[in-house]
């Protein structure tokens, strides 16, 4: 399976970030791995460097190997966060896809 990052320049730290959100992500969605071609996962500050309050969100795309690809989001205070959410929610989806 096919793991795509991509972030918006407003998330610090890229290099970082990318690899702790892929293991996170691979580590949650690890038992539909063979059923999927691929994961995109894009993280983005809304409100950049203002702060403030929810407002980091990661959307994932998975491609299943048939059918449609499936998108879920994810919003929190920090990308860690918000990635954990959308790979939960992508977890719920999945598991009702393939059951």
């Amino acid at each position: 399976m096919q793991f795509q990052f991509n972030s918006d320049s407003s998330v610090m730290g890229t290099a970082d970030v990318a690899t702790r959100i892929e293991q996170q992500v691979r580590h949650r969605l690890a038992r539909f791995e063979d059923r999927l071609t691929r994961l995109e996962v894009h993280v983005s500050d809304d409100n950049g460097r203002k702060g403030g309050g929810d407002d980091k969100h990661c959307t994932i795309e998975a491609r299943p190997r048939s059918g449609r690809p499936i998108g879920v989001t994810g919003k929190a205070a920090d990308v860690d966060a918000a990635a954990r959410i959308a790979a939960n929610t992508m977890a719920e989806r999945l598991e009702r896809v393939f059951g």
